[in-house]
């Protein structure tokens, strides 16, 4: 089928287009390539996505709906799966106007061209930081998501209720999906492994919050890249058990999702580390500091949602994804 992907140059986005690709989905990917980082590292994902029949590539930003519009109008894609947004938790403390064009208006305007297109589902990325100031582990789509303590959060959870909204009101089926410290190659230079990688191997310290006590539910990039598709694939419905005397958070009467896509296990910072260490064969030089405005000590997912529905969850080890990403790292960068 045609499908149309946000953020196709992207971390995720390359790796779902590429899933996509690989079992001969035709695909439009959509993308501005800003500079929010090395803009040479989106274009090389796009060039090695460019190999594989089937791909075409537009530039422009989401926020133009002109474009957008014109996009739909052209392609008429019968799935969209957006994944393009301004990520980052930091960024937000200094910068939201980009988050709000971005997720929010961007957002937006992708709805209206689903509903205008009349396209079959529409697949989107969350955040596992929706969670905010709630502290019940394991973090369940079940459970409310109405305390984000920073504005990334806020934004992505905003996705989530104007996703619902159209469910709702024109019967589009939308699928949000909560992703949890996705990591792996062809990473972002703003993740924590892609700047410990650089510094340790540069023989510069790292700098490590809350004194080295987070703990992260990481899940590799090709986990998630699954689970993307495999949501995309199961069409939204609406949930004849819902009450709405009791209503659910995951669920709706109208055709609307939401899912996790995590390991359901919480490794220590300090673990993915030393693994990180002994992939390298370096020491590295740690700088202890606070914990960071709108940051969470934990994260853990429960995905058995994503498990029962999907048949899948995701699986490859923290000590596989760490070497994975190491001999990326080596290998791209020549070092």
């Amino acid at each position: 089928m045609h499908v149309l992907v946000t953020g196709a140059a992207g971390f995720i986005g390359s790796f779902v287009t590429q899933r996509l690709l690989d079992r001969g989905d035709t695909v439009t990917g959509f993308d501005n390539l800003n500079s929010y980082y090395d803009p040479t590292l989106k274009q090389a994902r796009l060039t090695r996505l460019g190999a594989s029949k089937g791909f075409d590539f537009i530039r422009g930003d989401l926020a133009d709906m002109g474009t957008l519009k014109q996009v739909f109008q052209e392609r008429k894609p019968r799935r969209v799966i957006h994944l393009a947004a301004q990520a980052g938790v930091r960024h937000s403390l200094s910068h939201p106007e980009d988050y709000v064009q971005t997720n929010l208006v961007g957002t937006a305007n992708v709805l209206e061209c689903c509903r205008q297109g009349e396209v079959e589902h529409l697949t989107y990325a969350s955040t596992s930081s929706v969670y905010g100031l709630n502290r019940r582990m394991p973090f369940s789509t079940h459970d409310p998501a109405d305390h984000p303590a920073q504005f990334y959060a806020a934004t992505k959870r905003a996705t989530e209720l104007m996703a619902h909204s159209y469910s709702n009101l024109f019967q589009l089926p939308t699928t949000g999906l909560r992703f949890f410290t996705v990591y792996g190659p062809w990473g972002r230079p703003d993740m924590a492994l892609f700047k410990f990688t650089k510094a340790i191997l540069a023989g510069e310290p790292i700098e490590v919050y809350n004194f080295g006590n987070h703990t992260r539910d990481f899940t590799y990039v090709e986990d998630i890249a699954e689970g993307v598709v495999r949501a995309s694939d199961r069409v939204a419905v609406p949930d004849p058990t819902f009450d709405s005397q009791s209503p659910k958070a995951q669920t709706s009467s109208a055709p609307w999702r939401l899912y996790n896509i995590g390991g359901g296990q919480s490794v220590p910072l300090m673990h993915y580390i030393a693994l990180l260490e002994r992939c390298l064969g370096r020491t590295a030089t740690i700088t202890m500091l606070p914990m960071q405005a709108g940051d969470l000590p934990e994260t853990r997912a429960d995905s058995d949602d994503l498990a029962r529905d999907l048949g899948f969850k995701p699986s490859t080890s923290v000590e596989v994804g760490v070497d994975r990403f190491v001999r990326w790292y080596r290998d791209y960068y020549k070092v």
